[in-house]
């Protein structure tokens, strides 16, 4: 597995699937234990303990991932959200504004604590600010 960051691509090492599918609190009471459970079917108990041992061992992996390395992820995200938000035509303008705030609301408010991919981060708002910019301006000389 791997995961996207604005540094490039970065190989998530696999772990061994767990035996057991495990709780949230990382106990091996599982699925098992939920309401219901035993009113399934035992092909749907099988995919239900399935899903949950895959979130676990998707829970084990972002652990591993530093949190700089997600949220960098994550606003770009929020870039990719504003430039397809920008390139529809027409433009949808407030649900890029919205994205870019988003944006900015992450970039700035986590200053000097997004690692090494801050320097990329703050390029890639300003680049999206400065786009909005020209697309409201070729917007508005539309009327």
């Amino acid at each position: 597995m791997s995961l996207w960051t604005p540094g490039g691509e970065h190989e998530v090492p696999r772990e061994p699937a767990p035996t057991a599918p495990r709780g949230p609190a990382g106990d091996d009471g599982g699925v098992e234990d939920l309401p219901g459970f035993d009113e399934l079917s035992p092909e749907q108990q099988q995919q239900a303990m399935n899903m949950a041992r895959e979130l676990a061992e998707t829970r084990e992996r972002l652990a591993q991932v530093p949190a700089a390395e997600v949220v960098a992820n994550h606003v770009m995200g929020l870039y990719e959200l504003a430039a397809i938000h920008l390139s529809v035509d027409p433009p949808s303008l407030d649900d890029a504004r919205l994205a870019i705030d988003a944006m900015v609301a992450l970039v700035d408010g986590l200053a000097g604590r997004l690692g090494e991919h801050e320097p990329v981060l703050i390029e890639a708002r300003t680049q999206l600010q400065l786009a909005f910019v020209e697309v409201k301006r070729a917007v508005d000389e539309q009327g």
